[in-house]
């Protein structure tokens, strides 16, 4: 008798496991749809968009699930009826734990989108903002990975600029864009002014362009320390953005840009220097355009020449650019003394001037008058900073001998 109650008990606690065992293979199978209804149904909600996913894959083992073919479409008006543009797309988005940084106490995240293209469409109207600047995917990010976002990746990327209602109509991409951000949650070396890391790169029309930046992710006043460069473009593969909005197209060139910025407690300081080599403006010709476009095109190549360093063959300038984020300034007679500089004096360096840092993100202000910045000797960004900061170290250094 004690025997038989025995194995009841063995046999019951056999057919509970068995039955949690079966209740978690069918929990299992079943959590795809489950997590590709509750997905489809947060994109049915965004006002502004039309989202749709196709699948959705589960892997436990590693706390991820991965997103196949998401859309989203956005959604406009067009001859008075509803429509839909495409907006983004990729085959996959995979989200999971970032496991390095629980080792370390951190129950974080990480996002890896394969394949992206973002829209960016402008609108018929000319004072239509761009849709895409006013669509905020904060929530939308939020509600598809809870943890927060430590590490982010791109790969294979591409970005379009679309306006269809121009003539012609433009579409210009960068494409091949890789991005990598790191420790965006301070995981790591959370007592540097700037914890977290970026570093992107795209190419455009035979061209390259690399960033990098170091920035502070949890501060709500930006804090970064950046610098980009555009090299190589082949600017006649962009004839049509220049026919649509400079009425002008050109036989060769090939274009470059180098900027840096940096920004602390509300300031920024930077610049951006465009350099184009080997300009060719297209003549036009009467089968092709009035006497207004031809009289503009003959403008356009003669001030080009006008102002292009003959020795280079180099038209370029250099536009500072500094304040507040509420009041941003934009030195225009700096520019104008780069680009006289640059034609008549010393070709500017088509290359990163590494003179802007997090140290220098709010400089004083240059008060060399406007021929001085053209004939004198170019005072790199920041200098009258670390004067300043030298002759108060000295002062204080004074001070202490006198007190000594």
């Amino acid at each position: 008798m004690a025997e038989e109650k025995k194995k009841r008990k063995v046999r019951k606690k056999w057919i509970i496991l068995g039955s949690i065992v079966v209740i978690l293979v069918v929990f299992r199978l079943m959590l795809p749809y489950i997590v590709l209804k509750y997905v489809n149904k947060t994109l049915s909600e965004l006002k502004e968009y039309y989202g749709h996913v196709d699948d959705i894959d589960i892997a436990l083992y590693r706390g991820a699930y991965i997103i196949r073919e998401i859309r989203l479409d956005k959604r406009m008006e067009k001859a008075g009826k509803q429509d839909t543009i495409p907006f983004f797309h990729s085959t996959e988005i995979d989200l999971s734990v970032e496991w390095n940084a629980i080792f370390k106490g951190a129950i974080v995240g990480e996002i890896y989108v394969n394949n992206p293209r973002l829209n960016f469409v402008k609108g018929k109207h000319k004072d239509e903002d761009l849709r895409a600047d006013t669509a905020d995917f904060r929530d939308l990010i939020n509600d598809l990975m809870p943890l927060s976002i430590n590490r982010f990746e791109i790969s294979n990327g591409q970005i379009h600029f679309i306006d269809q209602g121009s003539n012609p109509k433009v579409d210009i991409a960068m494409k091949e864009i890789e991005v990598l951000a790191t420790n965006l949650t301070n995981v790591n070396d959370s007592n540097k002014l700037l914890p977290a890391h970026m570093e992107a790169s795209a190419k455009a029309y035979g061209g390259n362009i690399k960033l990098l930046v170091d920035f502070d992710a949890l501060n709500k006043v930006p804090t970064f320390d950046l610098n980009t460069k555009v090299t190589g473009v082949n600017m006649v593969h962009l004839n049509d953005f220049f026919k649509a909005y400079g009425n002008f197209d050109v036989k060769k060139g090939r274009f470059g840009l180098y900027t840096e910025f940096a920004a602390k407690d509300g300031k920024f300081n930077g610049y951006v220097k465009p350099i184009i080599k080997d300009l060719d403006v297209v003549q036009w010709n009467k089968e092709e355009g009035n006497v207004g476009q031809i009289l503009w095109e003959t403008v356009v190549g003669s001030v080009a020449e006008v102002f292009q360093n003959q020795k280079e063959e180099q038209l370029a300038t250099k536009i500072p650019i500094k304040g507040s984020f509420d009041a941003p300034e934009t030195a225009m007679w700096d520019a104008i003394s780069y680009v006289l500089r640059n034609a008549f004096i010393n070709a500017l360096k088509p290359s990163i001037d590494n003179s802007i840092n997090i140290s220098n993100a709010a400089a004083a202000e240059d008060n060399r008058t406007f021929l001085q910045k053209v004939f004198g000797k170019e005072k790199p960004a920041g200098e009258a900073v670390e004067e300043k900061d030298k002759k108060d170290k000295e002062k204080r250094k004074e001070e202490k001998k006198k007190k000594d």
